[in-house]
């Protein structure tokens, strides 16, 4: 395990408060957010991530800060589905836009929590038991074919989990009340449908840390490197949404590529299981190869996407609405 200074996990630690504290201030009003504005965040947040990496690097070493940038670029292209399902959610929910980065601010706080959880989880049941990494490879295994044969689990946002316990704990109204949660009716408190919205992103977060938990751990087994490399790739989710809102079905080509990055880590599972738990003549793949074809595999996948447009365009009648904003 890497002997983490102190200092630096406070720096990550104040990294991450000041930039949420800073996020919602910039957007303490209710506004629509544009493509300019998305695009300059999501650039801020891009490159507070590499920053970061680069202290990991000078701090921990190249091993370290080579993992610790595979992780990040792993997690940032497996969240592009979650930016679908924030589409569905909101489409569902009839989410007025300027309500939606409301929404996802609480929704990235709560997936920063119960990563750490799982991530947690995930590491000490690797550290003691290395032969669980099959059962990781199989998971991610059998995401690719689903991404492979179009059979993605389809997801409910009325019938989530979430949403469904939320309704027996108090009552939602079917109005929204402008950006607040809760409000008082006849004497009874009761939660707007954003409360209801935000449910529905923590039980989305939930479903996708199946493939994203044992993908990350592929990686690296290391505490302070899985969950920073998480944070930074979820601080970003939000930019991410509304710098390409409409475009999103442009990239057809993008789940195939996912698809194949998954193998290549159900992959590098299986060979690092082996070789820890069958003969350490059975090679492992080095980080920075998987680095490697994480960024050939995701630049060929978009730019085929570009050069082979559909032929017919797609239906994107639950995807997220056209920003006019976009043309500013």
């Amino acid at each position: 395990m890497l002997q983490v200074p102190f200092w630096l996990w406070g720096a990550f630690a104040a990294t991450v408060v000041v930039s949420l504290a800073v996020d919602l201030l910039a957007h303490r009003s209710a506004h629509v957010i544009g493509f300019k504005e998305a695009a300059a965040w999501s650039g801020l947040w891009v490159s507070l991530a590499l920053v970061f990496g680069g202290v990991v690097f000078l701090v921990l070493g190249t091993t370290a800060g080579t993992e610790y940038t595979t992780a990040w670029l792993l997690e940032k292209s497996l969240s592009v589905d979650n930016l679908f399902v924030f589409a569905v959610i909101f489409a569902y929910f009839k989410v007025p836009r300027a309500y939606q980065h409301r929404v996802l601010f609480f929704g990235v706080i709560g997936a920063l929590v119960f990563r750490g959880i799982f991530l947690s989880l995930g590491v000490a049941v690797v550290s003691r038991f290395t032969a669980v990494l099959f059962a990781f490879a199989a998971v991610l295994f059998y995401s690719t074919y689903k991404l492979l044969k179009d059979e993605a689990e389809s997801f409910d946002p009325g019938k989530s989990l979430a949403v469904r316990m939320l309704r027996k704990v108090i009552p939602v109204r079917d109005e929204y009340a402008g950006t607040r949660f809760f409000v008082k009716e006849a004497g009874k408190r009761m939660a707007t449908p954003l409360l209801a919205v935000v449910a529905a992103i923590e039980a989305a977060d939930l479903i996708f840390a199946v493939d994203s938990v044992p993908a990350v751990l592929a990686v690296s087994d290391d505490a302070f490197i899985v969950y920073t490399s998480n944070a930074f790739a979820i601080l970003g989710l939000r930019a991410l949404y509304f710098m390409l809102a409409g475009l999103l079905d442009r990239f057809h080509y993008l789940n195939k590529g996912l698809a194949i990055i998954l193998s290549f880590i159900g992959v590098k599972l299986i060979l690092q299981a082996s070789h820890k738990t069958i003969s350490t003549s059975i090679p492992e793949i080095p980080s920075v190869i998987s680095l490697a074809v994480i960024v050939v595999v995701l630049a060929g996948s978009v730019g085929l996407s570009l050069a082979r447009p559909p032929a017919e365009p797609p239906d994107t009648g639950s995807g997220p609405p056209r920003d006019p904003a976009r043309e500013d």
